[in-house]
C-alpha cells in the first residue's frame, strides 16, 4: 500500500507533459522581447520559430497522451498571445514600424497581437477540446507570427524592394495588415487533424505537406519557411477566391447555405 501510495505522488501526471512545452513556448516568446529590446532582431526572431516548434510539441504530446482539459486550452491561449501575438508586435516595430513614428507606428505594431488575442478568443468559445477540427476558421496566430518572422529573416538586407519608395517597409505595412485581418476572417485554412489510422487514410496529402514543410525548414531555414508561408496562406485564400467566384455563378453557395455564411472547407485541398 504505501509503495502504491508513493508511485501515486511522485507520478506525473499525463497533462503535466504537454504543460511543460506551453511554458517552453511561452518562455521563448519572453526571451524574444529580450532579444529584440537589446537589438537582436535576428535571434529574437528565430527565437518565435523556436516558440512554434514548442506549441506543436504540446499538441503533439496532448494527442499521443489522450488528454484534453480547459487548463491546458487557457494556458495555451496565454502562451500564445505573448510569443505569437506581443512578440512579433515589438519584433515589427523595431524592425522598421518605427520609422512611421512613435504613434503610427505602434498602433500598426500592435495589430498581430490585437487581432491575435480575439482570434484565440474566438478559438476558444468554438473550438471543442476533445475534437480536433480539420480546418481553422481564420489564420492561425503562430501562422501570423511565422510569416512575420520569415519575412524579416528573408528580407531584412535584401534588395528586392529597392524600386519601392520605403523599400521593405511598404510591404512591411501591408503585410502587417493583411495577416492581422485574416485572423479575424472567415477564411478557412486546413489544420492537421489527429493522427490516427482513419485521418491518415483520409488527410494523406495533408501530412505529407506538413513532413514536407518540416524538412524544408530544416534544411533550407529561412527559405524553407518562406515557402511554406506561401503555400499555407496559398491554401487558404485560394480556397475562399474559389468559394466565391462559385457562388457568384449560382444563386446560392454551392453547398446550400445562405450567401452570408462562412465558406465550407474545401475537401480536395490538401
Amino acid at each position: 500500500m504505501l509503495r502504491q501510495r508513493r508511485r501515486r505522488i511522485t507520478g506525473i501526471p499525463p497533462v503535466a507533459v504537454p504543460s511543460f512545452f506551453t511554458l517552453m513556448n511561452l518562455l521563448s516568446g519572453f526571451f524574444s522581447l529580450i532579444q529584440t529590446a537589446a537589438g537582436n532582431l535576428e535571434a529574437a526572431a528565430w527565437l518565435v520559430v523556436l516558440a512554434a516548434f514548442f506549441d506543436l510539441l504540446d499538441g503533439l504530446m496532448a494527442r499521443l497522451a489522450n488528454v484534453s482539459s480547459d487548463f491546458g486550452v487557457e494556458l495555451d491561449s496565454l502562451s500564445d498571445i505573448v510569443s505569437f501575438g506581443v512578440a512579433p508586435s515589438f519584433l515589427l516595430y523595431e524592425f522598421g514600424l518605427r520609422q512611421l513614428g512613435p504613434l503610427w507606428g505602434a498602433l500598426l505594431a500592435s495589430l498581430p497581437a490585437l487581432f491575435g488575442a480575439v482570434r484565440l478568443a474566438r478559438f476558444n468559445t468554438l473550438a471543442s477540446p476533445e475534437e480536433k477540427q480539420a480546418y481553422f476558421i481564420g489564420l492561425p496566430i503562430p501562422a501570423q507570427a511565422g510569416t512575420v518572422v520569415v519575412f524579416i529573416l528573408t528580407f531584412a538586407d535584401s534588395d528586392w524592394f529597392n524600386i519601392l519608395e520605403r523599400r521593405q517597409l511598404s510591404v512591411l505595412i501591408t503585410l502587417v495588415v493583411s495577416l492581422s485581418a485574416l485572423m479575424v476572417s472567415p477564411v478557412r485554412f486546413p489544420a492537421l487533424p489527429q493522427p490516427n489510422r482513419a485521418n491518415l487514410r483520409r488527410y494523406p496529402r495533408r501530412y505529407l505537406a506538413f513532413c514536407i514543410g518540416l524538412l524544408l525548414a530544416l534544411f533550407l531555414q529561412e527559405i524553407g519557411l518562406l515557402i511554406a508561408a506561401v503555400v499555407y496562406l496559398g491554401l487558404g485564400i485560394g480556397g475562399a477566391v474559389r468559394w466565391a467566384i462559385q457562388a457568384a455563378r449560382e444563386d446560392e453557395p454551392p453547398d446550400g447555405t445562405p450567401p452570408d455564411a462562412i465558406p465550407p472547407p474545401s475537401p480536395d485541398l490538401l
